[in-house]
């Protein structure tokens, strides 16, 4: 499971959602890209599920830059629990995701594959994403 180094707290809050993304939002190292248009909460698991349709679609030619790290802590609490008792154990990790920002980018494919290969990891999301590309 991908999860951060370090930690300066091992759990959070939930916090909020708001605003548009301003660092993060263009390609920097990629000729085409995948960028969000809402907002949500990305899984680890939904990361590497994306990385992998990428990868096995694009038969590892190219390079793929994976610009989000799932790095806030979700707790959850054991079934049967009762009430009390303190927060539960940290279960996954998450990436908070606003709208524009880039989550994987490509370069050293051609357009049609490149396209194609985000369409599939797009796919493995749970919100809306659209294809871009450098000019």
């Amino acid at each position: 499971m991908l999860q951060p180094r370090k930690q300066k707290y091992r759990k959070q809050f939930r916090g909020k959602m708001r605003g548009k993304t301003y660092r993060g939002h263009e390609l920097e190292f990629g000729e085409y890209g995948l960028k969000t248009k809402e907002r949500g909460w990305l899984k680890v698991k939904q990361i590497e599920a994306a990385r992998k349709a990428i990868v096995h679609y694009t038969k590892r030619k190219g390079k793929v830059w994976i610009r989000i790290l799932a790095d806030k802590p979700i707790t959850k609490k054991g079934s049967g629990v009762r009430m009390g008792g303190g927060k539960g154990d940290v279960e996954t990790y998450v990436a908070v995701m606003t709208p524009g920002r880039v989550l994987f980018e490509i370069a050293g494919l051609e357009k049609e594959i490149a396209k194609q290969a985000l369409k599939l990891a797009a796919a493995k999301l749970p919100f809306k994403t659209i294809f871009i590309q450098r000019i």
